[in-house]
């Protein structure tokens, strides 16, 4: 048989005609006959529609509207699309996500994302990003400190002795340059791990319950583990100007109304915002010194007070213990290299016989002191 592209309309009609009376041939192939008759008929077809978008295309061309309906679908099945953050705040995203969870298979998860996201994590459900942030901005601690999302170990310097702005008159001769000391702090990532276990009848709940319960405890967790290495940091920092660890002020004393004073003097003109952070058995010792003042003076001199139960409360501290920290936030830096996602690790082996789920949660994140005279300890007498 010709290819059917050479030949013409009449000529395929004649072909069917004469496969018709090939019919009643003895010994004819009707299974050849039957599938070179649909071949004809395709070709038929194929032919009308092509004769019919020309027809279509001559007509908008007359009419000056040709294109005007292709762009117009086309912008409207762009539009219907969703985007991967549009898709992760749907109830049927976090469906799948909980499974995920569980069987740690993401095919699901990922079949439901528009956008390329092979390989790497999988990307969380948008009320897991809502939980990260509203757990950062409610600790009094974290939402003071700088934060960076900068890969691999942070370095970063800062001011260890530094002599101030000078005025020079013209023709007064030189001026002594500036003295200044650089130090420089390394901010190296370490995992923060928090492991919870939920019973079966919680991992039965699905979807969106058994994804908040279990964000909700994790990121706490590991939010106030760290904003208590926060404080370790700058409980056990140097005093030298020429530590690696930027320098920190230290006093000793009792919980007077004059404590918290002299603690402020001791912070550099570049401490803009400070704070008090102590345990909150200690703040009823400053409250203690106010009563018994008549409530004459403030002892925390109007500043917002912190607490942080990593401290020691002043009654319970040892000898030259820090109990309590003045100074500004901003001179901690908190890094997250991979950005601030929480992971999680699924393990429904080891408990099994107490129908319980281990669940492991972790934050890759580095945080150190980053600035000179920031802060002043408090400490306790021997």
């Amino acid at each position: 048989m010709a290819d059917l592209k050479e030949l013409s309309i009449d000529q395929i009609e004649e072909r069917k005609s004469a496969i018709v009376a090939e019919l009643d041939n003895e010994g004819v192939d009707l299974d050849a006959l039957e599938a070179e008759m649909r071949s004809l008929n395709e070709e038929i077809e194929a032919r009308k529609a092509t004769e019919a978008k020309k027809a279509e295309i001559r007509q908008g061309i007359a009419e000056g509207n040709i294109g005007v309906v292709t762009v117009e679908k086309k912008f409207e099945e762009r539009e219907n699309i969703m985007t991967n953050n549009e898709v992760r705040a749907t109830k049927e995203y976090v469906d799948a996500f909980a499974r995920y969870l569980v069987s740690e298979d993401a095919t699901e998860v990922r079949s439901l994302l528009t956008e390329n996201v092979s390989g790497g994590s999988v990307p969380v459900p948008a009320i897991v990003d809502d939980i990260i942030r509203t757990a950062w901005e409610k600790n009094d601690i974290l939402s003071r400190v700088r934060r960076t999302n900068i890969r691999g170990n942070l370095k970063v310097a800062f001011e260890r002795v530094a002599s101030g702005a000078v005025a020079h008159t013209e023709g007064s001769g030189s001026v002594s340059e500036e003295t200044l000391k650089l130090g420089i702090v390394t901010l190296v990532p370490a995992t923060l791990k928090k492991f919870v276990r939920v019973s079966d009848e919680a991992v039965a709940m699905g979807g969106e319950e058994f994804v908040r319960y279990v964000y909700d405890e994790v990121v706490y967790q590991i939010t106030k583990k760290l904003a208590d290495d926060i404080v370790t940091d700058i409980k056990t920092a140097s005093t030298s100007a020429t530590s690696v660890a930027a320098c920190v002020a230290q006093i000793t004393s009792a919980p007077t109304v004059t404590a918290i004073a002299s603690a402020y003097a001791n912070l550099s003109d570049e401490a803009t915002d400070p704070v008090i952070i102590m345990n909150k058995l200690t703040y009823a010792n400053f409250v203690s010194a106010q009563a018994a003042a008549n409530y004459s003076i403030d002892p925390f001199m109007n500043l917002p007070v912190v607490f942080n139960n990593s401290l020691p409360a002043y009654g319970s501290a040892s000898s030259n213990a820090v109990y309590a920290i003045v100074g500004d936030l901003n001179g901690e830096s908190v890094n997250y290299p991979e950005g601030d996602g929480v992971a999680l690790k699924y393990d429904d082996l080891t408990e099994a016989e107490d129908d319980m789920v281990k669940i492991v949660g972790r934050q890759y994140v580095a945080h150190a002191l980053t600035a000179c005279g920031r802060f002043t300890n408090i400490k306790k007498g021997s």
